[in-house]
């Protein structure tokens, strides 16, 4: 759906991207993560034809963006971070505005309008001015405008922000709605809304991509969590003789002595370290694989930057 190639992109002496590659295809949901002024906005605007790349390639859907930017712009629906909606206006009119702008047959308007406010649960505001709506709403009815033509792409630029805890949850339902009929590019610096709503994570920091992968994969390490019911001594030294292992570490605890067990390469250190119990009598309480949290991921990043 989305081809991305060494996308280059500067603002005089400011160089937003430096070769940026991806892809994403179809069906997928997929966060583009990164801290403010990473290149985030730069690479939406691109991918939507607002702006003209200084080098690479961009296709959505097969089609070259830069060539038929008209044509990608139909299959795409946007929802950018500050949503241009018209306070003054009802949402029934602002949405039959829309569908004038988009050039959608008269005689189709009817049902294309209601399949966006059926798929977006407004049907009881279509007469309130949005200037009246909450915030949580006015995203509902942003959204709404976004996926009215049946897009094929849809994208979506911090389209939490802003909203309070009840409304986080309403839009990211609706997202994983969305997203069984559109593949979603959804741009966010806040990591638990990008966990709690994509397959997969794009990192981007300083213009280029730092991480791309499943938020499974992402997460997986190669070491080991080790609790123990009591002490045992000298038991950091043994550990370090078990095969695959690197280094202990402990952790604190309050249910016993708690280790994170380093491993070498990419074995599961699990099956080994349950046979070293067994055999040399630990008491355990818990042997667990280690996972990283998307945070912890996007410190170590960067860090590294």
């Amino acid at each position: 759906m989305i081809r991305v190639e060494g996308l280059t992109k500067a603002y005089g002496p400011i160089q937003a991207l430096r070769g940026v590659s991806f892809q994403v295809q179809a069906g997928e949901i997929v966060g583009l993560l990164g801290p403010n002024g990473a290149g985030k906005s730069t690479i939406i605007k691109i991918l939507t034809g607002y702006l003209q790349p200084d080098e690479g390639i961009v296709e959505v859907d097969g089609l070259d963006v830069l060539t038929h930017r008209l044509e990608v712009q139909a299959r795409i629906g946007y929802l950018p971070e500050n949503t241009p909606l018209y306070p003054d206006m009802t949402v029934q009119a602002y949405l039959k505005m829309m569908a004038d702008l988009r050039q959608i047959p008269p005689e189709k308007q009817t049902e294309y309008i209601s399949e966006a406010v059926y798929a977006t649960d407004i049907a009881g505001f279509l007469n309130r001015p949005i200037g009246k709506l909450s915030k949580g709403m006015r995203q509902r009815v942003g959204l709404a405008q976004a996926i009215l033509h049946k897009p094929r792409l849809l994208i979506l630029d911090e389209p939490t922000i802003g909203l309070d805890p009840t409304q986080l949850v309403e839009i990211r339902q609706l997202i994983r709605r969305l997203a069984q009929h559109s593949t979603v590019l959804f741009s966010s610096h806040i990591l638990p809304e990008v966990e709690a709503v994509c397959h997969r994570a794009i990192i981007i920091m300083n213009g280029q991509i730092k991480a791309d992968a499943r938020l499974a994969d992402l997460a997986a390490t190669q070491n080991a969590i080790l609790t123990l019911q009591r002490p045992v001594e000298g038991f950091e030294s043994a550990v370090r003789q078990v095969r695959g292992v690197k280094r202990a570490e402990q952790l604190p605890s309050t249910d016993g002595p708690s280790y994170r067990i380093y491993g070498e390469g990419n074995a599961d250190l699990c099956p080994a370290l349950f046979a070293a119990a067994a055999q040399m009598g630990w008491p355990v309480r818990e042997l667990r694989a280690d996972t990283r949290t998307l945070e912890s991921v996007f410190n170590e990043l960067a860090t590294r930057a």
